[in-house]
């Protein structure tokens, strides 16, 4: 039986508004009743600010936009921070919103900007000639308020043109409710297999668990750490206990994308294996034809509906074509490790050469070939060579201030395998290339200290057993599928591919003290490994090879207070 699209959907609850509520914020989204939406909201700013709120909010974007950045305006209460010029400036600025919401409810903003000169700019030059660098020239704003870990990372893996982010399992609550059941995917072809009770009890043991050991680590951790505010402590629970989510969790996710890439996700995912993530792309394709149908006219064109068919069969299932393969050709050996590694697999004995000829070939008075300057450089001592990269960041202190192109002339390939959870920070980082093998339990899971500290290893194991056994039963018949049972704890494997520029700059990222330990555990064997290939160039990396029991100490306080401050 071939389950309709809408089977597939996650669980969603609508937040219920007054007809005031209606009427304030209808006019800028493209629906409030639904899971998937796109903002109308054409201020850079404000939307950035909007969409940056994801990570901490634990409610739906729409809410937080009517409560944070409409109401605070138009029924504005003076605070003692206000003086009388901002006071006067927030009552000014009310007034006049007021007005536009007033006149955009007469007046939809899709009525007023759907420009046909426009539209029928794009549909000859985009649909008809192929033309997909006009496409990059305009983008829009696409949420989901509640998919799994599994369908968030399907876009995120696309890398270029799409900017994401997401709903933070650092700072956020994970233990809600809606109707009953904890907020994770269940995909209906479970029931189908005579599994959807077996997953379901493993699922709400894993989110039992993460509610039920909360109030036990704060306490613990109050006990430990007494100086700390309990703002602090508490998002230090979140943190430690993330690995008990599972990779079915609901989570709120925001993009901004160019059209060219919006496009590209959709074909990606109306052919996909997994339910969830066609219902994506048909949703995304349903909300953002209401604001740029002719970037997608061509997936919607029936004259060439075959073979838009076969391009998305074609993205779709390029994994599942070369999977016979792997038994074919190579043995059955799954090599694992019972602790997260990070290895070199590919190198560039000739890298600091090449970036050193990178620096001098752009040059000011430089008009020689590569060759050339490249065999002079392989006739540089090492003292030399250190001249030039003295000069070339001379004045570079501190990690936001990039190294030049010159040094993604050179790349290394690592191969890592760590906890989930914290590769998902990792993952973001979108300006090299990564592939990743699907979520699984094959590598086993990451025990944070605090767990077994605090007396909860035992507990900890048994939930994460009894998911392990729902995953060992859904694999053999979709590895796919099986994803969902696994959690943010196991160990998944991946590659970077990365230039020197982008070694710099994530290894600098992800050792600061605030970051998180698991990934700053990586990024400082990193450095250690190239150290060994790159030695000159590697002393220039601000690397951080310090240990910080607690990650993002004393900030977590500030930040608090600024969003307390925002809801107020």
């Amino acid at each position: 039986m071939i389950r309709p699209n809408e089977d597939f959907a996650p669980l969603f609850s609508k937040d219920e508004y007054t007809q005031d509520d209606l009427l304030n914020i209808g006019p800028f989204f493209t629906n409030l009743d639904k899971p998937v939406y796109v903002p109308l909201i054409f201020s850079p700013e404000l939307m950035g600010a909007l969409c940056s709120r994801t990570s901490r909010a634990a409610k739906d974007l729409r809410h937080v936009f009517l409560h944070e950045f409409i109401y605070p305006f138009i029924n504005p209460v003076r605070t003692e921070k206000d003086t009388d010029n901002s006071w006067t400036e927030k009552v000014q600025y009310g007034q006049k919103l007021a007005e536009f919401i007033s006149f955009l409810n007469t007046h939809s903003i899709l009525d007023l900007f759907s420009n046909p000169k426009a539209r029928s700019f794009y549909s000859t030059w985009l649909a008809q000639y192929g033309d997909d660098s006009i496409a990059q020239m305009a983008g829009t704003h696409l949420v989901f308020c509640g998919i799994s870990q599994v369908a968030i990372k399907h876009p995120e893996d696309q890398r270029i043109g799409l900017a994401p982010i997401e709903k933070s399992t650092r700072y956020v609550n994970y233990s809600r409710k809606v109707s009953g059941q904890y907020l994770y995917y269940i995909d209906p072809t479970l029931e189908d297999l005579g599994l959807r009770d077996q997953y379901c009890k493993a699922m709400d043991n894993l989110f039992d668990t993460y509610a039920g050991f909360q109030p036990r680590l704060i306490k613990w951790l109050s006990d430990k750490f007494p100086s700390e505010k309990p703002a602090v402590i508490e998002k230090k629970a979140f943190d430690t206990l993330r690995g008990l989510l599972p990779m079915a969790t609901l989570s709120q996710v925001a993009f901004f994308g160019n059209g060219q890439a919006f496009e590209h996700l959709i074909n990606r995912s109306l052919a996909h294996n997994l339910g969830e993530i066609r219902w994506v792309g048909h949703q995304a394709l349903k909300e953002l034809n209401q604001v740029t149908p002719s970037f997608l006219r061509r997936i919607q064109d029936e004259t060439k509906k075959e073979l838009v068919e076969k391009n998305q069969r074609y993205l779709a299932e390029k994994n599942i074509r070369v999977n016979p393969f792997v038994h074919e050709l190579m043995d059955h050996t799954i090599c694992s490790s019972d602790k997260p590694t990070v290895s070199i697999v590919e190198s560039d004995p000739d890298g600091e050469e090449k970036v050193i000829t990178g620096i001098l070939y752009s040059a000011r008075d430089n008009h020689r070939t590569w060759n050339q300057i490249y065999n002079a450089v392989i006739q540089m001592d090492d003292l030399d060579k250190k001249k030039v990269l003295d000069a070339y960041l001379e004045g570079r202190e501190a990690r936001w201030q990039k190294v030049g192109r010159a040094f993604e002339n050179t790349y290394t390939r690592f191969e890592i395998v760590m906890n989930a959870g914290a590769w998902r920070d990792l993952h973001r980082h979108r300006m090299l290339t990564q592939q990743r093998q699907l979520f699984s339990c094959h590598h086993g899971y990451d025990i944070p200290p605090e767990i077994i500290e605090s007396g909860l290893e035992n507990e900890f194991r048994s939930t994460i057993g009894q998911a392990e056994d729902i995953f060992n039963k859904l694999e053999k018949i979709d590895p796919e599928l099986a994803q969902y049972a696994s959690t943010m704890a196991h160990r998944v494997r991946f590659i970077q591919w990365e230039n020197l520029r982008q070694s710099f700059w994530q290894i600098e990222l992800r050792t600061i003290p605030e970051g998180h330990p698991d990934y700053r555990y990586i990024e400082q064997e990193k450095f250690r490994l190239l150290q060994n290939i790159y030695p000159l160039i590697s002393s220039y990396i601000m690397v951080n090879m310090g240990q910080y029991n607690f990650a993002r100490r004393g900030q977590e306080e500030k930040i608090q207070k600024k969003i307390d401050n925002i809801n107020q």
